[in-house]
């Protein structure tokens, strides 16, 4: 049955099957690690998306003195660590801080692959306007066991990224 890692297991597992780049252990939680966010968001530009191309985007820099978001908008981050994660699924979800100010920092996509390797892409969306600041602690990183014979996240299109990703659906329609 597949298990939460502790705080204390995360620690044993670093640089055996969990990787986070830098690691300070004043993130570490009981049963996750807290991670920052970067000072560079991405927005679509057009006010209609295609699921079948590659839609543009514009990048924001976080000032120093903040940025507020704007509700409805959709707004792509990324966090400071470079994680990567073999025999364990990451798992990732905003700190319940976060969210009690109205504040989701993934609408879908906070389960991993095994095996994934890079920083991950957080979908930011408020629910009324917000002030954020670049390297606040916005999410948190958990891991669970898997079981069975298992292929890693090796090719994937989203493996390696070294910046903020938007989709890469049109992909899947060629």
């Amino acid at each position: 049955m597949p298990v939460i890692l502790s705080g204390k297991e995360i620690k044993n597992r670093l640089g055996k099957d969990i990787f986070i780049e830098p690691f300070q252990e004043s993130r570490l939680n009981p049963n996750s690690y807290n991670l920052t966010l970067n000072n560079e968001l991405l927005v679509y530009d057009a006010p209609e998306l295609d699921m079948k191309v590659s839609n543009k985007t514009k990048k924001i820099t976080i000032p120093e003195e903040g940025l507020v978001l704007d509700p409805g908008q959709l707004y792509l981050g990324r966090i400071n660590e470079h994680t990567k994660t073999y025999n364990l699924v990451p798992m990732l979800e905003g700190r319940s801080s976060i969210g009690r100010l109205g504040l989701f920092i993934h609408v879908t996509a906070g389960f991993g692959d095994v095996g994934f390797c890079g920083y991950w892409t957080l979908e930011i969306f408020c629910i009324h306007p917000i002030k954020i600041y670049a390297g606040v602690e916005i999410c948190q990183i958990y891991y669970h066991t898997i079981e069975g014979e298992h292929e890693p996240y090796n090719n994937g299109k989203y493996q390696n990224n070294q910046g903020i990703q938007s989709s890469m659906l049109f992909k899947d329609f060629k």
